[in-house]
């Protein structure tokens, strides 16, 4: 398989939309990280829909159990391992960073940097599961339905983002429902997974990485190995002793 590394993630209209939507994450996260920070209380917002949500979905915790399992280490490491080798398998190199980096990135994130910094009502801000779900949907997104190269043709490659989405507001529904985190921490996780992976396809389409990811691929064309230059060598030297003119006299 030859890789292609220099595959480009967004093409020019999409990356100045991906801008876009990485600024709108950022304020949306960072406000609502100050407007909650140290803070306890339920604010009327939370209020009224998480007691509408929990009042509605009483009786029901096994349900909201299954639907928040998606957000949890398994399922989403599987189908992330799942693009990493589809985006291999077909010489994506920056596609399978992507996808390699997107869960873990913004779980780091949103685990050692936002919810020590804001600590609101013990750690709640923002939600690591809609995090975690909501950077694998982004990260489908652009792999499966962006251009310039989305790995599915057609209009079958929607399938999987919008299955996706539907299953990142179940996560949100479900966290609510089991009381886990206000509404305003499943905002605050949408907006940090899906920065998340924003941040990253445009990181990596930067020209200075796109050349360093070219580097390899190039070297080894270029620069044989040493093994190779010594198979090399060897067939030269058959080649000639073949074609030296024998020392024995007839």
């Amino acid at each position: 398989m030859r890789s292609q590394p220099a595959y480009p993630l967004l093409d020019g209209p999409h990356r100045r939309w991906t801008a876009v939507l990485l600024a709108c994450c950022t304020v949306l996260a960072a406000g609502l990280g100050v407007l909650f920070a140290h803070q306890s209380r339920v604010d009327g917002l939370d209020h009224v829909i998480d007691s509408w949500v929990v009042r509605s979905l009483s009786g029901h915790k096994s349900l909201l159990g299954w639907l928040a399992a998606p957000a949890t280490l398994i399922p989403a490491g599987l189908t992330s391992l799942i693009m990493v080798a589809a985006c291999l398998v077909t010489g994506r190199l920056k596609g399978a960073i992507l996808a390699a980096a997107a869960v873990p990135t913004a779980s780091a994130l949103c685990d050692a940097l936002i919810k020590p910094l804001v600590h609101r009502s013990d750690l709640a801000y923002p939600s690591g599961h809609v995090t975690s779900i909501f950077a694998l949907t982004a990260m489908l997104t652009v792999l499966n339905v962006l251009p310039p190269q989305p790995l599915i043709r057609g209009k079958s490659r929607l399938l999987i983002p919008a299955a996706a989405g539907a299953t990142a507001g179940g996560v949100a529904i479900a966290v609510i429902g089991l009381r886990w985190h206000f509404f305003t921490d499943t905002i605050g996780g949408a907006a940090v997974g899906t920065g998340t992976v924003c941040s990253l396809a445009l990181l990596l389409d930067l020209p200075a990485v796109s050349r360093s990811l070219e580097t390899p691929t190039g070297w080894l064309q270029r620069r044989p190995g040493p093994w190779l230059t010594q198979t090399r060598t060897c067939h030269l030297i058959r080649a000639a002793r073949s074609r030296a003119p024998s020392g024995r006299s007839r």
